[in-house]
């Protein structure tokens, strides 16, 4: 094996080590003794040596896994002995940025957070910030279909990918269509945001960007109750105004985050942004519809930027490093109606060990993001294990019975997969049609969305 790929790469090109996410349950297992396996890593250099490779997996039935800055928390990046993983991390270009017609495109291995300032220093903005944004890559954040704090103004990941080059499972190329938008056909590149590595290895995209933002309005107000907040937060997104940022913590969360307001209060965070008269209008619009709230200044927006990437995948890691312990993060989504239900449902099924916090983001006009984060320890191993376990069956099943999303921005991976056919319903069918076609030989990622090992 290793042989053969040498031919296509190099020696220096691949290596062998232990390969996985961050997934909370692995990391868990490998606290316990039961480390992940030694895989074999290449890392190609340009198209054809990815054709090849593809190519070679098909004839050879090996099982192949893209890799772009692991910072994943489903378990979708796991690979098995055996198996080889693609690190796309020599994909690093960012071949052009059109500041006329507001476009860039770049290779998938380009790391989320220097593009950024690639284009902050042309006076852009992709508008995509997850939290993990300083270890994504641009492959990584379309195959999860990632969403990032300031969606509820630029969108999510979808909305930015304007095309994307693609090699198939066959080692063939899918390059780029032009244009803003084309009714010629579906727009079938949108197959491969969330498809987790299941349909072939992309290679680069070319991305929407936006002008910054002139001026910036940031504030935070306290609610007295949950029910309350989530109002305005529907009242805010249905006016018209598309917030920078808006986020509402529960009470627990609040605590959590160290604003000290009247028991049961919650805190809600809201900017605006755009030219200066038009974030100060949208601001004052906000602040008339939060109506007779305690108004906390802009000290919890502050705050809030400060903090903005602290609470990443790679935090959540050293949390735990103490045997016993267990902490993940749950991110549902579902309309304004549901989401007291849902919040209800889910922080009771996720107390087991007595962290249970939420906050409420990524708004759209017909509903909005719940992102729970839970924790405990146990005097086992096996017992910690369980009670994660139980906190996500609580979870998913709260979720599937009220008509929510399973997961909003993080991916499916193995976490998740149990419940992916309960989601889809019929268009499991579909999606299994659409990889069979795609990748007959099954050479692709089996942990990504409808993978075949979860």
């Amino acid at each position: 094996m290793r042989a053969e790929l040498e031919k296509i790469v190099g020696a220096p090109a691949l290596d062998e080590r232990p390969v996985r996410d961050l997934w909370p349950l692995a990391i868990m297992d490998e606290r316990s003794g039961n480390v992940a396996p030694r895989v074999l890593v290449a890392r190609p250099s340009g198209r054809e040596q990815v054709a090849a490779i593809l190519r070679w997996a098909g004839a050879n039935q090996v099982r192949v896994t893209p890799m772009g800055g692991g910072s994943g928390v489903c378990g979708a990046l796991s690979p098995q002995a055996g198996e080889l993983v693609l690190d796309m991390g020599a994909f690093d270009r960012i071949l052009d940025v059109d500041e006329t017609n507001l476009t860039c495109r770049c290779e998938s291995g380009v790391n989320g957070m220097n593009l950024e300032k690639h284009l902050n220093e042309r006076g852009l903005t992709l508008g995509h910030f997850p939290s993990s944004l300083p270890r994504t890559t641009v492959g990584g954040l379309i195959a999860t279909r990632s969403s990032g704090q300031e969606s509820s103004r630029y969108g999510s990941v979808e909305d930015m990918v304007l095309s994307l080059a693609v090699v198939l499972p066959d080692g063939s190329f899918a390059a780029p269509r032009p244009g803003p938008r084309s009714a010629v056909g579906p727009a079938l590149h949108q197959l491969w945001l969330g498809s987790e590595g299941a349909l072939g290895v992309i290679l680069g995209a070319v991305l929407r960007v936006h002008r910054l933002p002139e001026s910036v309005v940031g504030r935070g107000f306290a609610f007295a109750d949950l029910a309350k907040g989530l109002e305005a937060m529907r009242s805010i997104m249905q006016s018209g105004i598309r917030p920078l940022v808006m986020r509402l913590y529960d009470a627990e969360d609040t605590a959590f985050n160290g604003y000290d307001l009247p028991l049961g209060g919650c805190l809600l965070v809201v900017a605006t942004a755009g030219l200066p008269a038009v974030a100060r209008a949208e601001a004052e619009a906000v602040t008339a519809i939060a109506g007779a709230v305690k108004d906390l200044g802009e000290d919890p927006w502050l705050k809030w930027q400060k903090h903005r990437f602290d609470l990443s995948a790679e935090r959540l890691k050293s949390f735990l490093e103490p045997a016993g312990s267990y902490l993940d993060t749950i991110e549902l989504a579902a309309p304004w109606t549901a989401l007291p239900d849902l919040h209800a449902r889910v922080k009771s099924a996720i107390a087991v060990g007595g962290l249970a916090l939420c906050h409420f983001s990524h708004a759209y006009e017909q509903g909005c993001c719940a992102y729970f984060t839970f924790g405990g320890s146990e005097e086992t191993e096996q017992a910690a294990r369980s009670a994660y376990m139980r906190a996500w069956e609580g979870a998913m099943s709260a979720a599937i019975e009220l008509g929510a999303t399973i997961s909003h921005h993080h991916g499916v991976g193995q976490v998740r997969a149990r419940w992916v056919a309960d989601e889809m319903g019929g268009w499991m069918r579909v999606w299994r049609s659409i990889k069979e076609s795609i990748d007959p030989n099954g050479v692709m990622n089996p942990r990504g969305v409808g993978g075949d090992k979860p």
